[in-house]
């Protein structure tokens, strides 16, 4: 999916922040006791930073220097008059913002951010309508504050579209205008949940809504013998370390060792190929982008041969189009690897089902799949002399029963994966894949697992709130379930689905259900308003317990010097590359001061 905009680059940090008080929440059933703890576009950036370049930090010997000196930058802000998105003119306008908290930076908390704003606006507008038939409004305005796990935002765009799709990553854009709102403001390097930095149900009574949007961040099971061996590493490993994910350093020993030799993927969606295709390619694929230099010194020229082993038949296969016939395509754009398919297995999935399912309404792509993929099986049993070193092989019906290794030491290497040879049984659109006792062995010095992401509980949050065998956040639209002001959003809320754009429709869902939650009870937020008093709420009091926490929070005007330290011309190994990225949260930290 691509998405453009021309709306300029976010320039500003915080904004001021009424001190009317907000209620504060007690829903000590929706928490445990206690808690155990693409790129911008370089014009559009440039233009910003020529605007408005933020004063350099300078040098620090200590934490509350640098907290004092960051108190004092937010103080000067807030004293500018904030633009709000609508002043009634009615004296009995409420009196102070809607406050939300969103965890989580990727795009399912952007598009909550988004809309929310948006919807919020709307109603606010409406107050000056004396025919308008909405429910009674306690809000004059919003106040959004995004909190993030590390310094720079964006998630899977930043960390898990792959570097070889730079038109998926300028959905980046997008999200940066929604941070050029004064209604929104950025916490990065801020992970929610823990105690020593803010607790779940802090930021429950902090806000008069808090919404979840932290994604899926472990792997669905696979578990087989082997499944532990070194060289065996799963996509979301492999995913986040070719883009330089601070946390998955210690997945390019693993891929060096295995550098040139045999791959194989396990798995048949997007993410399965895009893990094959970056395996294949090496470093002369990826010159141009914003893979790191580390990564491409390690991949080299690429692996020899790379399988992708799914379980099912193609028609099953959860991959679009698109992506395959990039494999298709890598021979003639000079990478050196040819792209292999079998007659006899794309036969073999055709089963009555399978024939019923390309006859549906949603068996349109996957019948232009079947053509693809049969003209490459053709194409590839005419090659007599195939001048190609490298190769990718797309292998179905096979599923993996154990991973061996030939080594006696104590820490073995994998060598091969055995598949066992499966046909599929059951109606249209529910066919399984069924053993057949036949067995194949595949060497492998490197295996990749991609069988799917799945989401955990944020530390602190009730067992109750979170269906562990789906992997969700239990809600019901967005609402999570029970007497809570919680939210849900993206994956953690329908799990690891759709594509970038899917996330749209989810959080328009997610917004309607806060809107309804506060005509509900609009007016206990008056009463409460009156009753409370003075207080530190929402942003203002966020500042405050993370100051008293001692967390080094980043602002989106200190994220975007991260982002302009990265693109710096002399860090860049080619003209087009659009950054070199920072490989640690200390470096990233390390040019704010």
């Amino acid at each position: 999916m691509m998405m453009t905009m021309t709306n300029p680059l976010p320039h500003l940090f915080f904004h001021s922040i009424p001190s009317l008080a907000t209620k504060t929440f007690s829903k000590t059933n929706a928490f445990s006791k206690s808690s155990s703890s693409s790129s911008l576009a370089t014009g559009i950036v440039d233009r910003t930073i020529r605007q408005r370049r933020p004063p350099p930090s300078p040098p620090c010997s200590s934490f509350s220097t640098i907290a004092r000196q960051e108190r004092q930058q937010h103080q000067r802000q807030h004293q500018r008059q904030r633009r709000p998105l609508h002043r009634s003119s009615r004296t009995d306008s409420p009196p102070r913002p809607l406050r939300a908290a969103v965890i989580g930076s990727g795009p399912s908390g952007f598009y909550a951010a988004k809309y929310l704003t948006s919807s919020v606006s709307k109603r606010v507008a409406s107050l000056d309508d004396d025919s308008s038939s909405a429910p009674p409004w306690p809000f004059s305005d919003i106040e959004i504050d995004i909190l993030e796990r590390l310094p720079t935002p964006f998630g899977l765009v930043r960390y898990g579209v792959a570097p070889d799709h730079p038109e998926v990553k300028r959905v980046q854009n997008d999200f940066a205008a929604v941070s050029s709102s004064d209604a929104v403001s950025y916490f990065g390097n801020v992970e929610a949940g823990r105690d020593d930095v803010v607790s779940l149900s802090t930021l429950s009574s902090l806000y008069d809504v808090v919404v979840l949007a932290y994604g899926c961040q472990s792997d669905r099971g696979l578990e087989i013998p082997g499944r532990n061996l070194r060289g065996v590493l799963t996509a979301r490993e492999f995913v986040n370390w070719y883009n330089g994910h601070p946390e998955y350093g210690y997945v390019g020993e693993t891929v060096r060792e295995a550098r040139g030799g045999n791959a194989v993927v396990v798995g048949n969606g997007n993410v399965a190929l895009d893990c094959a295709r970056i395996l294949a390619k090496g470093r002369g694929g990826l010159r141009d982008t914003d893979a790191p230099g580390g990564v491409l010194e390690v991949l080299g020229d690429g692996m020899e041969r790379v399988v992708v082993a799914g379980r099912r038949g193609h028609v099953q296969g959860a991959f679009t189009i698109k992506e395959l016939r990039e494999l298709t395509k890598l021979r003639q754009e000079g990478y050196g690897v040819a792209f292999r398919v079998r007659r006899e297995e794309l036969d073999m999935g055709m089963t009555e089902s399978s024939l019923q399912e390309l006859q549906l309404a949603s068996g349109r792509p996957k019948t232009r799949i079947d053509a693809l993929l049969r003209e490459a099986a053709a194409a590839a049993e005419k090659e007599e002399n195939d001048d190609c070193k490298k190769s990718i092989e797309l292998r179905l019906l096979l599923n993996p029963v154990r991973i061996e290794s030939d080594d006696d030491r104590n820490d073995p290497r994998v060598h091969r994966v055995v598949l066992e040879r499966t046909h599929l049984r059951g109606p249209p659109g529910e066919q399984r894949a069924v053993g057949t006792g036949q067995y194949e062995e595949i060497p492998a010095d490197l295996v990749v697992l991609s069988v799917g992401y799945r989401g955990s509980p944020l530390t602190g949050m009730h067992e109750e709130l979170f269906d562990a065998q789906r992997g969700i956040v239990t809600n019901d639209r967005g609402k999570v379930c029970g007497d809570n002001n919680l939210f849900v959003v993206g994956w953690i809320k329908r799990g690891p689905t759709g594509i970038i754009g899917s996330n749209i429709v989810d959080a328009k869902e997610t917004v309607a259900a806060i809107m309804t939650y506060i005509d509900k009870r609009s007016n206990a937020f008056v009463e409460d308003d009156e009753s409370d008093g003075e207080s530190f709420k929402g942003r203002r009091g966020l500042i405050r317990h993370l100051e008293e926490n001692r967390v080094r929070y980043v602002t989106w005007d200190q994220y975007l010097q991260i982002d302009r330290a990265e693109r710096e011309r002399e860090r860049l190994r080619s003209d087009v590359q659009p950054r070199e990225k920072f490989l640690s949260v200390e470096e990233m930290l390390a040019c704010l001061r």
